[in-house]
């Protein structure tokens, strides 16, 4: 197994790390969107790069990568995603459920509880993905949603949901966010915009500061995880990891809960649905509240 810092040094656009550090420079976040959404922006305001929201951060890793709005006040929030993952249980793709969670994440946040649901802004949630979800060949893939009884009605909840495909071969993109795509899967730099990238993952990698936080944040992950083998070693190694993150799953859905309780404005069912809890628990935990 590589050492940290040959890990460190070996590290791409594709790495979460690497990815956010990069992303958190205006220019080139700036310059993505702009080139993806084809539209002008004056200005970003970083909500806050990897940001946290409520529920808190848990062994399960849920969080956003990079948050930013622009000067009109549309909300994006970019993820790389390295691999299509399945849930072990039940063998489903994880990325369409996941996208539902971190809008469902993101509107908690931007929505104080009494405000009406109105002042909710513009949103992008957008995965960069290295592989093709729906294997159609495009770029891109813009989701929106629409009457099934008439596909020309759109909901104007002014909610968007865009997953990239960096190894696409369909469809109109511009030259750089081409040459964007060619540089996450192949590391080859074409254009001005992917010479910035590589030159600032460069600078990264030999800024101390940066080396050390890579350092830190790798030492927490690993606590955590033999947290939950500790846990569990009475009953082995795989048990034990099962049992952490068991743990961590089952605090998440009760801190969702709780959240969407003190808002005030979901049903019972809704929680149930975005939570995970019976509906027996969240009935149990309403009176708790």
């Amino acid at each position: 197994m590589q050492d940290l810092a040959t890990k460190f040094a070996n590290m791409t656009i594709q790495s979460d790390f690497i990815f956010k550090k990069v992303m958190s420079r205006k220019r080139i976040c700036k310059h993505l969107l702009e080139e993806l959404l084809q539209i002008e922006i004056a200005d970003i305001n970083y909500i806050e790069a990897e940001k946290t929201l409520e529920p808190e951060y848990t062994n399960r890793g849920i969080r956003l990568d990079i948050i930013v709005a622009d000067d009109k006040n549309t909300h994006y929030n970019l993820e790389m995603q390295v691999k299509n993952k399945k849930n072990p249980q039940t063998k489903a793709f994880v990325l369409p459920k996941r996208s539902r969670y971190y809008q469902a994440l993101l509107d908690f946040d931007l929505l104080q509880a009494g405000q009406p649901y109105d002042l909710l802004p513009p949103t992008f949630i957008i995965f960069i993905c290295i592989f093709d979800f729906f294997e159609n060949g495009n770029y891109v893939y813009t989701f929106k949603k629409c009457c099934l009884e008439d596909l020309e009605p759109e909901l104007p909840d002014k909610a968007t949901t865009m997953i990239l495909n960096t190894k696409g071969t369909h469809g109109e993109i511009s030259k750089d966010l081409k040459s964007f795509y060619d540089y996450v899967n192949n590391h080859i730099v074409t254009t001005d915009f992917t010479k910035q990238i590589d030159n600032e993952i460069s600078y990264l990698k030999l800024d101390t500061k940066v080396r050390r936080e890579y350092m830190l944040m790798e030492a927490r992950l690993l606590d955590e995880r033999r947290e939950g083998i500790a846990e569990g070693k009475d009953v082995g190694l795989v048990e034990g990891e099962a049992i952490g993150l068991a743990r961590g799953e089952a605090e998440h859905k009760l801190k969702v809960a709780k959240l969407m309780l003190a808002k005030g404005c979901y049903s019972l069912q809704e929680i149930t649905e975005l939570s995970g809890l019976s509906l027996a628990d969240v009935e149990k935990l309403k009176k708790e509240v």
